[in-house]
């Protein structure tokens, strides 16, 4: 091996070790694990689809210690779940690494698992965009996309820099391919909310909905270049809709003065900052287009996921 391989090697083995110690095993089942990241003293972040169960749940330390932590809560459109654990301490989070993260950089994913300790992966940067939303509706400053072939045990663990500096979390969540690193800024404040309320609030419109193609015919008459819309299929009886006069087989087909095109689209209206904001919406009922306002609901836990 030529020397400039070998310092390459001894340099991202150093920067996994140096990562290495602010990442955790989480278990909640006798075999299998992710990973998390002690994001600040007593509190790890994980990967909310990767945590099958809020009780019960283990984590492993750097230094083998298996101990107990506590669910403060989740929120399933950033993928991020928060763990309380007082004996979880070392915190290496680098905000601001995440400012030299440019398309082509080397680019490491380091977890943690139960029994064998760390577990890294080799990527690169294959896209930094300032922003971007998920198909959650979640927005991410900056959105990073990682070109690495991401283990099990890895999800969740830490994105990390050619320096060993963390700067986000690594889910494949929101990616076709590869891994999303959430930001260190999105973390923050989910972090944030979590420990101050148990979870981050949504917004809801109590519809269900399904996308569709319209008619040529009709995209003719409405002048309107976009092809697709959202057809409602449900409607909860005294939600936001409802109330705004809703019905089944309507077209939704603008929210907030913007063409609902996917479901993305209304996902993208339903953030906790629009709850009690009213939206003016656009349908289509019969081929006659009617004008609605409708109020912006907390959503419930016991509001069904399907519904918008």
């Amino acid at each position: 091996m030529s020397a400039t391989l070998l310092d390459l090697s001894n340099a991202l083995a150093g920067a996994t070790e140096r990562a290495a110690g602010a990442t955790v095993a989480v278990h909640t089942e006798s075999r299998g694990s992710s990973s998390g990241v002690i994001w600040r003293p007593g509190v790890i972040v994980t990967a909310d689809h990767a945590l099958r169960r809020d009780e019960d749940i283990r984590v492993t330390l750097s230094d083998n210690r298996i101990v107990v932590a506590s669910l403060a809560g989740r929120d399933p459109s950033t993928d991020l779940a928060v763990l309380k654990c007082a004996e979880a301490s070392l915190a290496t989070v680098d905000a601001s690494a995440i400012a030299d993260a440019k398309p082509g950089a080397l680019a490491l994913v380091v977890g943690r698992t139960r029994a064998s300790g760390p577990v890294a992966t080799l990527g690169v940067v294959s896209l930094v965009s300032a922003e971007r939303k998920t198909w959650s509706g979640a927005s991410l400053k900056p959105y990073i996309r990682l070109d690495v072939g991401l283990q099990p045990t890895a999800i969740g663990g830490a994105a990390v820099d050619a320096q060993g500096r963390i700067f986000g979390i690594a889910t494949p969540r929101f990616a076709q391919f590869g891994a999303i690193s959430i930001p260190a800024a999105t973390v923050d404040r989910v972090v944030d909310t979590l420990l101050k309320q148990g979870r981050v609030p949504r917004g809801y419109l109590g519809v269900g909905l399904q996308s569709v193609r319209l008619p040529d015919e009709l995209l003719q008459s409405l002048k309107r270049p976009e092809k697709t819309a959202a057809i409602v299929l449900e409607v909860e009886s005294q939600g936001p809709a409802h109330r705004a006069g809703v019905v089944l087989g309507d077209i939704l087909i603008s929210l907030d003065g913007q063409p609902v095109t996917h479901l993305e689209t209304v996902h993208s209206h339903l953030h906790g900052e629009n709850i009690g904001k009213t939206l003016a919406a656009r349908i289509l009922r019969g081929g006659v287009v009617r004008d609605v306002s409708i109020v912006v609901s907390e959503r419930q836990h016991s509001n069904a996921e399907a519904s918008e």
